[in-house]
């Protein structure tokens, strides 16, 4: 994903901060840090409402900044011109920030009474919430082809689970007592689209290739847990692929 492309109609330091805070939310959730998360929500929210209120106004601040109140802020964004704007940007993202920062304000710093801590439950809210705005974000002030633009936006959404651990281009899977059939199945989980064989090789860590082709990925191809095309090395996990991981494997550490 090339960031000086995502999004390149916004003002560089906008764009970053921007980027920087849906990292940040994600991350938090993969470390189990579910409090930041939320609290990091917030500032997403921010950040977003800035985004909008400068492309309905036609001027981008060079950075964020926190309305004096969110809720009216965001409705106000409803009066923009329907002809110029769409339903998005006037909406559809602005109310998904005021049900986040309301889970920001009054969820997200301590919880009485009750027999469960809603704090993992808040948190994957505002993961998938802050996955979905940028997606959307993607879509208005992209600066790519169509096709480019729709592998963004999927790997935006790709599901974060805590048992598998990203940084750059590695993927791991954090249950070293998982055969290398589960894992990855867990990594082809965790990913959006096709997966190359040479990557999850890598990612596994499994010693041999053709080893790896036989007994892993041609059984599991026989099984309809995935589709395996050997001529392009590109794996996806089939349907049936994704309730085993759902019903059978372990997606906390």
């Amino acid at each position: 994903m090339d960031q000086n492309k995502v999004l390149s109609g916004l003002p560089a330091s906008l764009r970053q901060e921007l980027l920087n805070a849906h990292e940040e939310i994600a991350r938090n959730f993969r470390e189990k840090r579910w409090e930041p998360a939320e609290l990091n929500g917030g500032k997403l929210c921010e950040i977003v409402y800035s985004i909008l209120r400068g492309h309905v106004d036609g001027s981008f601040p060079a950075q964020a900044s926190k309305p004096s109140n969110m809720v009216d802020a965001c409705k106000s964004l409803e009066q923009a011109d329907k002809n110029i704007f769409p339903r998005s940007v006037r909406i559809q993202i602005p109310r998904v920030l005021i049900a986040l920062y309301e889970v920001r304000n009054n969820r997200g710093v301590g919880h009485v009474g009750g027999d469960v801590d809603p704090n993992h439950m808040d948190a994957r809210y505002v993961l998938e919430s802050a996955k979905w705005v940028m997606a959307e974000l993607v879509r208005v002030f992209h600066g790519l082809s169509v096709d480019d633009a729709t592998a963004v936006v999927d790997k935006l959404v790709e599901r974060t689970i805590p048992v598998v651990w990203e940084v750059g281009d590695i993927k791991r899977v954090l249950r070293t007592s998982l055969s290398k059939k589960d894992e990855t199945l867990l990594l082809l989980y965790a990913s959006s689209g096709a997966v190359k064989d040479t990557d999850l090789f890598n990612w596994v860590e499994h010693s041999n290739m053709s080893n790896y082709r036989r007994d892993v990925l041609r059984r599991a191809h026989k099984a309809r847990l995935i589709e395996y095309d050997e001529g392009t090395g590109d794996v996806h996990l089939l349907p049936t692929g994704t309730a085993y991981v759902e019903e059978r494997l372990p997606l906390e550490i």
